[in-house]
């Protein structure tokens, strides 16, 4: 049963605004709640004056939430290569915890079935043409709508600029708990055991979420596996719908640029040139991106580097950029500073080159070249060239 008490009720229409179900109105300076109220809890958490009160049935910390969900994130239609591998893993979770795996999709995307095959049990699907782009007013009033009337124990994002930027958004309206750039996650005593490096990686702390729900965290890109895909898998399709008014916006999306320095992406590349410090100059990079070229793969920077403009931010690997997994990493020029292992280091195999025989780096290579890069970058490339 929900209360509005009259006395402490200004009317100030906060609760009116994070209503994901348009349940409340103001009338005659009062709150005044309609039948559709599902008795959520966001508009009682959000009155700092305290007049509005609901009276719950005290019920068994299972049944609070139900089900693992995974956000899948979509970019101008296509579904982003981290939701993959969050399905992986929530189906880890789901079986662990004897539940369903359910993905969440708002926009349009046409190979919706991929995360069916990908391991969903379940996809919640808000199919509306103002969702098409992420625009973060409507995509936490339609999640957090989502989450009131389905109440899942679990919900997971990438650690993307998006997830990073919503995930944040909801957990505080929700008022629960959220663990940021998580490279573990599992299941203790049926709760979700949440692994992320802190006090710049030198220690990994488990974090536990335990009377809040639903358990948020957003996951870094390339830290977990995806499932072989089964095109027989079969799941259900719930299709959502929301009031206008809970998809209006804010901002407006004038212009989309693409980042047309990466030719690559380096969030998906099989191979990865880096470059740090060493290289001296912004003009000693050309040196990285010619043997990118030859090699088919991506230009990445060290903190170092991208500080001093040497190269953009999206480049950026590390803990403070972007983690990366692919088959061959060559480290041109990186002392290789714990906060740049943690985003590199589970690299397929890693090469390093670098004049300094005691730098870090050495300690996680797979193949180390100790000399200067300014001989060495010519003389793979002429090796390149002849193959």
């Amino acid at each position: 049963m929900i209360k509005i008490i009259k006395k402490r009720c200004n009317g100030c229409g906060e609760c009116v605004s994070v209503c994901p179900f348009g349940a409340i109105e103001i009338e005659k300076g009062i709150a005044v709640v309609k039948e559709n109220c599902n008795l959520c809890g966001i508009c009682e958490s959000s009155c700092e004056l305290e007049a509005i009160v609901i009276e719950r049935e005290i019920r068994d910390t299972a049944e609070r939430g139900r089900g693992v969900w995974v956000f899948a994130e979509q970019r101008r239609g296509i579904i982003q290569g981290v939701v993959f591998e969050l399905l992986g893993k929530g189906r880890e979770l789901a079986n662990k915890l004897g539940c369903e795996l359910s993905a969440v999709l708002l926009g349009k995307v046409k190979e919706i079935d991929e995360l069916i095959q990908f391991g969903a049990d379940k996809l919640y699907i808000v199919d509306d043409e103002s969702l098409a782009e992420f625009k973060e007013d409507p995509y936490t009033n339609v999640l957090c709508g989502l989450i009131c009337k389905y109440r899942p124990e679990v919900f997971i994002a990438g650690a993307t600029s998006i997830g990073r930027s919503l995930f944040p958004k909801v957990a505080s309206r929700l008022r629960t708990g959220l663990t940021a750039d998580c490279t573990g996650l599992d299941i203790e005593d049926g709760l979700l055991l949440q692994t992320r490096p802190a006090f710049g990686g030198n220690i990994m702390a488990q974090i536990i979420c335990q009377t809040k729900r639903p358990q948020m965290c957003t996951v870094r890109h390339k830290v977990m596996k995806p499932l072989k895909r089964d095109e027989d898998k079969k799941g259900i399709i719930v299709k959502e719908a929301f009031p206008e008014e809970k998809l209006v916006s804010r901002t407006t999306i004038i212009n989309f640029i693409e980042d047309l320095t990466q030719k690559v992406n380096i969030a998906e590349a099989d191979i990865i040139v880096c470059g740090g410090k060493g290289l001296g100059s912004k003009e000693n990079f050309k040196l990285i991106e010619e043997l990118a070229n030859l090699l088919g793969g991506a230009v990445g920077g060290s903190r170092g580097a991208v500080d001093v403009g040497w190269i953009p931010y999206s480049h950026q690997i590390g803990q403070t950029g972007k983690t990366v997994c692919p088959k061959l990493y060559i480290a041109v020029g990186v002392s290789g500073a714990i906060q740049h292992l943690v985003g590199m280091s589970s690299s397929k195999i890693i090469v390093a080159i670098n004049k300094d025989q005691h730098a870090p780096i050495f300690g996680v290579c797979d193949y180390g070249i100790v000399g200067d890069l300014f001989e060495i970058i010519p003389l793979l490339r002429e090796e390149l060239r002849k193959i």
